[in-house]
């Protein structure tokens, strides 16, 4: 992956350079702005681009040599939107990646993350994947989240529910974000983190 420099008298001129030298267009692109000097005689903007084509081959190659160091074949489809990247792995060993509780997930993806994104100083979200393992399991919580928060409703009793990483903690916050008779709040310490489902006061 490598990172291209373009100089122009403004920012706007540095991407259109940029643009038609590496054939992208600017949603492609991830910007940094490196120098900017505005002076009476002479204007200048120094830019870095890293084309966002080569970042997701790199994530790509990246998730292939750990997966590879680990004796796993893989086939891997990728998804971009907007500023997430997602990698689905596929394999013929799904549950060795995917781990108890998905933990080995997310260690592949906290390495990856690790790698890659101190290298393009941006915000870009990566999303790691085994056989729509997360997709599967974020629908089930969701569903027993909705759930829970109908008997808690009723009874006016808080549940707790199993502890849970920050991406489905998250899942069952927004899940229940506006529901009118409950609400929602996390206790613990990491890796043993839940969610209480609470009762709303009756105004």
């Amino acid at each position: 992956m490598d990172k291209y420099i373009f100089e122009a008298k403004t920012k706007e001129e540095a991407i259109k350079k940029a643009s038609q030298e590496l054939k992208i267009t600017e949603e492609n692109m991830i910007i940094e702005v490196l120098e900017e000097k505005q002076g009476i005689l002479k204007k200048l903007v120094k830019i870095q681009v890293i084309n966002v084509n080569e970042l997701i081959n790199y994530i790509k190659d990246t998730t292939t040599e750990i997966t590879t160091l680990m004796n796993i074949n893989i086939n891997l489809e990728v998804r971009r939107r907007e500023k997430n990247i997602s990698i689905t792995i596929f394999s013929d060993n799904n549950p060795i990646l995917i781990g108890k509780n998905g933990r080995t997930i997310q260690a592949l993806q906290n390495i990856i993350r690790q790698i890659v994104l101190p290298k393009i100083n941006n915000e870009f979200q990566i999303i790691i994947d085994v056989g729509n393992y997360k997709e599967n399991r974020i629908h089930n919580i969701e569903y027993l989240a909705k759930k829970t928060a109908k008997e808690v409703a009723k009874t006016k009793i808080e549940a707790k529910l199993d502890s849970m990483n920050s991406y489905e903690r998250r899942a069952v916050h927004n899940i229940l974000s506006k529901n009118k008779y409950v609400y929602t709040e996390s206790y613990g310490e990491e890796p043993n983190r839940y969610v209480v489902i609470k009762p709303k006061e009756e105004v």
